[in-house]
């Protein structure tokens, strides 16, 4: 198989766009160090009203990263990827592509181990080329690289080989081109890597995103495939003023190992793992083009909307146990464990990336490998009919990936200080592509005509909780809390169909959800008799790939109280924004390339967008005395697979 073929395998699809209010050419060293002191003094004084809705990718690889260089063949670079963020032009494969719109953040997260050192291999005059290693490399990169997957510490040491000092340089070109291209006001960059445990083929990765000054080297799965001796490294960092955060991905990949019962020693989680869980993840990565992670039907059957872009597949294609690999669920076993041993350590936020390989984010559906279809560029033609043929065909697993997801955050500024604090209190909530804004309020006085004041969104900061945070103590005369939720459409996408508040709570050793619509377009009722809301009209012409928002709303908010509230009991809630049905990327490009619609995946999609939760905890479950293990254990180098205890209504895992 052939580099581009593996490209077009490998690198999976639709490929993204975003956006805000982004400007264009890279910062000078000068004005860089004195901007973010004078934007920090600024954003002090900022009151939380202010905020506004900023658009990023915080998932982002380029041909600095082994698998996207030894696979795809990829060379393309930071740099690359920040000018495609901004909206510039940029050369790929020869041809010239650029992003609809630019972006208004952007982590590039190429993967911490082996970093730069295949490209040192390609380079005919190093010494890495003309090791032993290096020429077995250049004969079959392929082949080169399952051995190395299968023993991912085989050629650390090789002969000729610098596998270190080619990490370290490389590290250190890609901390220069985050601190070149950042622009605090009109486009941050973030210094980030990947680090890439797959224990057992089961996904683990995580990203770490530094909010300034990064270390010397990151720490890498070479170093540990343990979650806990990355936190070690970044609880050693925060001692040494450095501040950084991990971000998990791809859960539903995970065999049930991401949010399992246990820690890496096949031990149930206690109250030392939760707490530093929590503070060293805060956030989960929701959509991305290996299929999302918020829920699957197994888990969620009732939600007629759970069966969105569900892979359910380990990243080498064998079947992925659902319990444990999706956050919903963990949204509920966290508020089992923190009445267990006093702490949560799924208390997430949430996000949405890319995870491309060749550097270019862009989350239109319209769009493959970063080039949008409807380029007028006679010469931009990826993929071509003949390998649009591969993608779409019978045999391909590509067809089933997903288009892009997106980060959206509520910030001051645009900058590392305001926005690193956003994904920290975990203000974000996370789109599968489009552009959609998502507002999230929870309190105990909100008034059921809250949204009628102009200055609703100064009052909700002044007294209710945004998407991310706690409800404070219940008064004692307020039965139940209320939720305001706005959503507003992304102006180059679909309307919006209705916006519902997810709802899980625990009732004894099991728990519960609930999927409420709040509020939805007007041209339809709620159905007196079973209490659902109809489908919204499908336009979308599956032989044009056309669609029209003749039907839908450009906007939807509502005020909601929770009908079923018992104050005695723990509960989590978040918001989702559904579009109306819009064509799949695999319409698009068959209707491209005149070929036929593809099997077993959609013909239309409705996009989404999910805000960050908001946690109710009962009195005397906040006062829990702490209970499990907080004493030192010892630290061995494999993470086992146990049995794992289930709350009561769990359903049973599927073999793996």
């Amino acid at each position: 198989m052939t580099r581009r073929r593996l490209l077009l395998a490998a690198s999976a699809a639709a490929v993204v766009i975003a956006g805000g209010t982004i400007g264009a050419s890279a910062t000078k060293p000068e004005r860089q160090r004195s901007a973010p002191m004078m934007m920090a003094a600024a954003q002090a004084e900022a009151a939380p009203a202010q905020r506004r809705v900023l658009f990023g990718e915080l998932h982002l690889h380029t041909g600095y990263s082994f698998d996207a260089h030894a696979l795809e063949g990829q060379e393309t670079t930071p740099e690359d990827a920040y000018r495609f963020a901004k909206g510039e032009p940029v050369r790929y494969r020869g041809q010239m592509v650029q992003r609809p719109r630019p972006l208004d953040f952007t982590a590039v997260t190429d993967h911490a181990e082996y970093l730069g050192t295949f490209n040192q291999m390609d380079d005919p005059s190093s010494a890495a080329a003309k090791s032993e290693i290096g020429q077995r490399y250049r004969a079959g990169p392929v082949k080169f690289f399952a051995e190395l997957v299968d023993n991912i510490k085989a050629y650390l040491d090789a002969p000729g080989v610098n596998v270190r000092g080619s990490m370290a340089s490389t590290w250190k070109r890609e901390v220069e081109a985050a601190n070149r291209f950042y622009e605090p006001g009109k486009f941050t960059t973030f210094v980030a890597y990947e680090w890439s445990s797959l224990p057992q083929r089961r996904n683990l990765h995580r990203c770490v995103i530094f909010k300034d000054a990064p270390p010397e080297a990151p720490f890498s799965f070479l170093d540990s495939e343990r979650p806990e001796d990355l936190w070690s490294y970044l609880e050693g960092l925060r001692a040494r003023g450095i501040e950084a955060l991990a971000i998990p991905h791809n859960a539903n990949a995970s065999g049930g190992l991401m949010f399992d019962w246990n820690d890496s020693d096949g031990r149930p989680i206690d109250e030392s793992y939760a707490q530093r869980r929590a503070l060293n993840e805060p956030l989960t990565e929701i959509f991305q083009h290996k299929g999302q992670s918020e829920t699957a039907p197994d888990l969620s059957s009732s939600d007629e909307f759970s069966n969105f872009e569900v892979i359910e597949t380990l990243l080498t294609g064998e079947r992925s146990n659902p319990n444990g690999s999706y956050a919903r669920q963990a949204l509920a076993r966290g508020l089992a464990l923190q009445s267990r041993v006093g702490a949560n350590p799924f208390k997430l936020g949430f996000v949405g990336d890319s995870d491309f390989h060749n550097a270019l984010s862009n989350s239109d559906e319209n769009a493959y490998a970063g080039v949008s279809l409807d380029s007028t560029d006679p010469k931009v033609n990826l993929p071509d009919r003949q390998a649009a043929s591969r993608i779409l065909g019978p045999q391909s697993r590509t067809s089933r990936y997903s288009g892009a997801g997106l980060t959206g955050v509520w910030a001051e500024a645009n900058t590392r200080e305001s926005i690193y604090a956003a994904l920290r209190r975990r203000e974000t909530f996370a789109t599968s592509g489009p552009e959609m804004r998502l507002r999230f309020f929870g309190g105990w006085k909100t008034p059921a005509r809250a949204l009628a004041s102009p200055n609703w969104v100064a009052t909700a900061y002044r007294t209710d909780t945004p998407m991310g945070g706690d409800l404070p103590a219940r008064p004692a005369e307020v039965s139940a809390p209320g939720f305001i939720v706005e959503a507003a459409k992304d102006p180059m996408s679909g309307n919006l169909d209705r916006v519902q508040i997810v709802k899980l709570w625990l009732d004894g050793d099991t728990y519960r959800e609930k999927v409420f619509d709040v509020v939805w377009s007007p041209e339809r009722k709620r159905d007196p008799k079973t209490g659902k809301v109809p489908p919204v009209k499908n336009t979308v012409d599956l032989k044009t790939g056309a669609y029209k928002n003749t039907v839908g709303a450009a906007t939807l908010s509502g005020v909601w109280r929770d009908p079923e509230f018992d104050p005695k009991t723990p509960a989590v809630y978040y918001a989702r924004a559904l579009e109306i049905p819009t064509p799949r990327w695999t319409t698009l490009l068959a209707v491209k390339r005149d070929l036929p619609l593809p099997a077993g995946v959609p013909a239309t999609i409705q996009e989404r967008a999910l805000s960050s939760p908001i946690w109710y905890t009962p009195p005397a479950a906040a006062q829990r005395p702490s209970a499990g293990r907080t004493d030192g254990h010892a630290e061995p180098h494999a993470i086992r697979i146990a049995a794992r205890p289930m709350l009561a209504n769990e359903p049973d895992g599927a073999p793996d």
